[in-house]
């Protein structure tokens, strides 16, 4: 009697996931129109540049991004423009070499830099080498808190004190109370993968997320304590109510912008990470239909070599899973006087004690 139940079981489950599996496939775009880390109108044309070997473009932008005060916009900026200096350093050593003082360059050297650094075995001495680079650029453009944000992360590489981290963080937010890029930074310092703890994280977090502005970014920081705190390998438990709420402040915020908007679409692809992990499926699709095109790098890259295949794979299995869970017909409304179907606190989510 029970193979029986638990073949039917089975076979339920196939028509299931027969039934609904296209049907969801509806508002996502085909695999071959999914793009990884898509630069957005402005950055495009001056990677383009780039790689013809000119740094016109490059340098227009980012002194654009400097005298509007385009912190963010800047952050992102300075961070793919190195990394693609990494691969094609023709045109970075050209601008170098006809503007030593420019002090947009000074800062793409300076994140360059620290990537370097960070690549390489001997981390600890080669970024021990890169201070003087980070302070230049700060110098080159006082206002500027993206040379902070470096300065963060080299903090974190260097095995800085706790002491001189606040310091640094002092300078990053007298520049820009709500970098978000900044605040990532200080993040990663406080996880307990370095030198904090997962309340900590969350604390900051949470601290962070509650003063931010409206629509900021810097409201996605719990989601990504709460990806720490997955992918950490143990140490102190996190409620799983905490968890649900970081994710529930993300969901609202990704709401807020439009569908397939490559602004928000790291935070949506690591929502969507932690919103698996949690086992929220149909959470997990509406972001999936929200990101349209634009993978990101990151979170895929933290669990596969090939984050694009990655995320790819995953959208197939959460459209799997979401199928299988979905009735093959749905239920008719409650006749007046009959009682509903009962729904939990958490809208059909699992409690915090049911794990």
């Amino acid at each position: 009697m029970d193979d029986t139940m638990a073949l039917l079981r089975a076979l339920l489950r196939t028509v299931r996931m027969a039934r609904n599996t296209a049907s969801l496939a509806a508002g996502l775009p085909d695999d071959d129109q999914v793009l990884l880390d898509a630069p957005d109108e402005r950055l495009g044309p001056a990677l383009v540049a780039a790689g013809r070997g000119e740094y016109g473009a490059v340098a227009t932008l980012l002194a654009a991004t400097r005298e509007a005060a385009e912190w963010e916009n800047r952050d992102r900026y300075t961070t793919r423009l190195a990394a693609f200096a990494l691969s094609r350093a023709g045109w970075f050593d050209a601008w170098r070499s006809d503007d030593p003082q420019d002090p947009d360059a000074a800062v793409v050297r300076a994140e360059l830099a620290v990537c370097r650094a960070w690549r390489s075995p001997a981390r600890a001495e080669l970024l021990g080498q890169v201070a003087p680079l980070i302070s230049a650029a700060a110098e080159g453009a006082p206002r500027d808190p993206v040379p902070w944000r470096i300065a963060l992360d080299h903090a974190r590489g260097t095995n800085a004190p706790h002491a001189e981290f606040e310091q640094l963080w002092a300078q990053a937010v007298r520049r820009s109370p709500h970098h978000y890029g900044c605040h990532v930074a200080a993040l990663q310092y406080l996880s307990a993968a370095w030198y904090g703890s997962h309340g900590e994280c969350f604390d900051f977090a949470e601290r962070a997320a509650q003063d931010a502005l409206p629509d900021s970014l810097v409201q996605a920081l719990p989601v990504r304590a709460a990806f720490a705190f997955l992918t950490g390998g143990g140490g102190s438990a996190v409620h799983r109510r905490r968890l649900d709420a970081a994710a529930d402040l993300a969901v609202a915020l990704s709401a807020r912008y439009a569908d397939a908007d490559p602004w928000p679409a790291e935070v949506r692809n690591l929502l969507t990470y932690v919103l698996v992990r949690l086992g929220r499926w149909e959470d997990a699709l509406e972001q999936l239909r929200r990101i349209g095109p634009y993978a990101t790098s990151f979170p895929w890259d933290h669990v596969s070599d090939d984050p694009l295949g990655q995320f790819l794979e995953l959208r197939d299995g959460i459209r799997l899973q979401v199928a299988s869970d979905r009735p093959l017909r749905t239920r008719t409304a409650p006749r007046n006087g009959d009682v509903p179907y009962p729904r939990s606190e958490h809208d059909g989510r699992p409690g915090p004690d049911d794990h």
